[in-house]
């Protein structure tokens, strides 16, 4: 407005750029990768998981959830996944495998391919996990030292880990 009337802009010209946000935010909207990768600092991938915990000689927690419709899963990624002191403790002495059960025909449904949801099926069969949020902990070798379901605060679930982790 104020650009029309000091005689910078024109009437048409005003209605185009009123369109480039919300062309912007289009573009943006449409172009976000798909969902179904797993969350940043996340592996999906079981194997290369595993893998890294061996080598590495960090425990590897799995969390089995339902990332887009289970609201305690979300609140657990809010609350304390996605905190600094998590974060830094996990960098640190773990590695983190998500194996996520999306609404069937949501944008992460449809992003993950077959063979990531035979492997989180798999995985969830082998452990015995029948609700959304469970927390499992494997040694290097694979083997289950803890499992947990449900909502477990931030710091509780780093007591637990460090417990776990010095044996």
């Amino acid at each position: 407005m104020l650009a029309r009337r000091r005689g910078l802009v024109q009437g048409d010209d005003v209605k185009k750029h009123r369109f480039i946000p919300f062309a912007v935010a289009a573009c943006l909207l449409f172009h976000a990768p798909a969902g179904g990768a797993a969350a940043p600092g996340w592996l999906d991938d079981y194997h290369k998981a595993q893998e890294e915990a061996k080598a590495s000689h960090k425990l590897l927690l799995l969390n089995f959830t339902g990332s887009d419709w289970c609201g305690w899963c979300i609140r657990l990624d809010q609350n304390v996944f996605s905190q600094s002191d998590f974060k830094d403790y996990a960098s640190k002495n773990l590695v983190l495998l998500e194996l996520d059960f999306p609404r069937p025909g949501g944008s992460r449904w449809e992003g993950q391919t077959a063979e990531l949801k035979k492997q989180n099926l798999d995985l969830a069969r082998q452990y015995n996990v029948y609700g959304f949020p469970t927390l499992i902990v494997l040694d290097g070798n694979g083997q289950k030292l803890w499992q947990y379901e449900g909502y477990l605060q931030g710091t509780e679930l780093i007591a637990q880990l460090d417990k776990l982790r010095k044996g």
